[in-house]
């Protein structure tokens, strides 16, 4: 009889009844966690058997079919860092029903935006509620480009950024973008600068195997893209020329410093 109960005891309290716990992590934006509770594979009580944030146990308990999890009883702001860490019995999982409210959103606003005559752009934002990064985008080839990307601080006071342009010849737009999980796009608005820098040419026009940048007659570095003619690209990037050995016969659109083109490959 001994030894039955010595047995008993060691399964109740084996790690083997036990789960392994569910975490989730992300950043808190003033919406509260839901979870489905099931009951345990015994039938006796509930899956779910101790809830932490950051480390804090949850009160309340969790002997109930679904729960919810409220971080203002922890005195997190919004925009911190949460992770949250949910013990549960073996053969059973409780279910996060609402998983996105944890992921940064785009609530930036843009205090100041400048960009000076050699092409560096600086701005200014706050009430960023999460870490997301920064699209700058570059008006060309009548649509917006991206052309980098700069980590977001997530912060809800004063943010400052930089970046450096590279211009093309003419006037340059640029703006800032941020999207999250949402997919919509949040646009700062939209700063100019008139680049000094002479316009470029390629060629040649009917090509066999390279296209060269120039302007003044010197090699010049440029973004580029190649399209064929029906619409798809080809061929993109940065450079003083593109190798277009491997192009098949016909017409194609090129589109550079701040020009659309087309050519021919023979």
């Amino acid at each position: 009889m001994r030894l039955i109960l010595i047995f008993l005891i060691f399964n109740l309290l084996s790690p083997a009844s036990f789960g392994i716990p569910l975490s989730i992590e992300g950043s808190y934006q003033g919406k509260n966690l839901y979870v489905q509770n099931p009951m345990d594979d015994d039938g006796f009580g509930y899956c779910a058997t101790k809830v932490t944030v950051n480390g804090d146990i949850m009160p309340g308990g969790t002997s109930m079919g679904a729960f919810e999890i409220d971080f203002s009883i922890f005195n997190i702001a919004i925009g911190e860092p949460v992770f949250i860490v949910i013990e549960h019995n073996d053969g059973c999982l409780p279910k996060i029903l609402n998983r996105e409210v944890l992921l940064p959103r785009s609530t930036f606003k843009v205090t100041s935006i400048e960009i000076n005559s050699t092409g560096k752009l600086t701005w200014k934002t706050v009430d960023e509620h999460g870490k997301l990064p920064y699209s700058i985008q570059q008006y060309r080839w009548n649509k917006w480009v991206s052309i980098g990307e700069v980590q977001g601080n997530g912060n809800v006071g004063t943010n400052s950024y930089e970046f450096q342009v590279t211009p093309h010849s003419g006037e340059n737009k640029i703006r800032v973008i941020q999207v999250d999980h949402s997919g919509i796009n949040r646009v700062s608005q939209e700063v100019k600068f008139t680049s000094t820098l002479p316009l470029v040419v390629f060629g040649p026009q009917k090509v066999k195997n390279i296209i060269t940048f120039s302007s003044n007659g010197k090699p010049v570095e440029t973004r580029y893209e190649i399209f064929d003619a029906y619409g798809s690209i080809v061929k993109k990037g940065v450079g003083f020329s593109v190798n277009c050995e491997n192009l098949i016969k016909g017409i194609y659109y090129i589109n550079y410093d701040n020009e659309n083109k087309k050519f021919i490959k023979g």
